[in-house]
């Protein structure tokens, strides 16, 4: 188990894609991490941009202490359109992001980066509906389906998840 005493925030919130959360989630798990799934309204219950699938939200991630984590973990989604415009969870990601620690963001997940203010000077992927969000920002825009700018791994679309997740444990571990 690579990650074994690893902790890492995924976020999470109503219309997240069901596969960057849950696939991500699981292979952290099976890794030996401890996740911690973090959101706007603890205890809240969101469902997936498909209706299919539902995650709870465990803690608030405006209280969470960024140095009690290795990473964290940004699904993409509609979700993250709405994680973007709250206070907390963009300190946090920035936090994080300052420290060092991995941001791992994929798809449309990058729209919490730009808003975080982190993107600038790095390399970025995600869905092409943001690659001119991201230029605006001041990333460099790469068509690639996973890499690792830093300590931010990024991934590009559902279909890229595999090669996300093994940028994300390789982040993770090292």
């Amino acid at each position: 188990m690579k990650l074994a005493g690893k902790h890492v925030i995924l976020l999470v919130d109503k219309g997240f894609e069901d596969l960057e959360f849950w696939v991500p989630y699981m292979r952290l798990v099976e890794e030996g991490a401890q996740v911690v799934v973090a959101g706007q309204g603890a205890g809240r219950v969101v469902t997936s941009k498909s209706g299919g699938l539902q995650a709870i939200i465990e803690r608030e991630a405006a209280q969470l202490d960024p140095g009690e984590f290795d990473g964290i973990v940004i699904p993409g989604g509609w979700a993250p359109d709405r994680m973007r415009r709250d206070k907390g969870i963009k300190q946090l990601v920035s936090a994080l992001d300052q420290a060092g620690k991995v941001v791992a963001m994929i798809c449309h997940a990058g729209l919490v980066g730009i808003s975080a203010g982190i993107v600038a000077g790095h390399r970025a992927t995600g869905s092409q509906g943001i690659k001119d969000d991201l230029l605006n920002a001041g990333a460099a825009w790469v068509d690639e389906p996973a890499f690792r700018d830093g300590n931010q791994v990024w991934g590009r679309v559902v279909e890229d998840i595999p090669a996300f997740c093994r940028e994300l444990v390789t982040a993770l571990s090292g």
